[in-house]
């Protein structure tokens, strides 16, 4: 597979560098972060990514309203949802709304790869 550009939205700064370093160990590149899905959509606008990883639970906009606003304004968009255990019924939301894939924390390296190959090769 080739490299990725990636745009990861957490509201915590460990995750988002334990995603970074995960990713950057997966041969992607991190084009763009946000600590809220307030701003999700603009930095999706500016940074143009192959695939966004999307925290549900984030203080202002949560992950569910970011997924809705980004894929309203690029339907092909492909979000791949990071939950904690417990978050199902959210996951599944974000998934009707259009999210191609789920990854649970802590976050694995090969369920996140295995996520992203999905989501690239789901082009419906």
């Amino acid at each position: 597979m080739t490299a990725l550009k990636v745009l990861v939205i957490d509201d915590s700064p460990m995750t988002i560098k334990i995603m970074e370093s995960i990713l950057n160990d997966l041969g992607h590149e991190t084009v763009g972060t946000e600590h809220s899905g307030e701003r999700a959509l603009e930095t999706y606008r500016a940074c143009q990514p192959d695939i966004v990883t999307m925290d549900i639970v984030m203080p202002v906009v949560d992950g569910i309203e970011a997924t809705k606003r980004i894929i309203a304004e690029f339907p092909d968009a492909k979000i791949i949802i990071v939950s904690a255990y417990g978050q199902e019924t959210t996951v599944q939301d974000a998934l009707k709304w259009g999210a191609r894939g789920y990854v649970t924390k802590p976050i694995k390296a090969e369920e996140l790869d295995k996520q992203i190959k999905l989501a690239i090769a789901n082009n419906d």
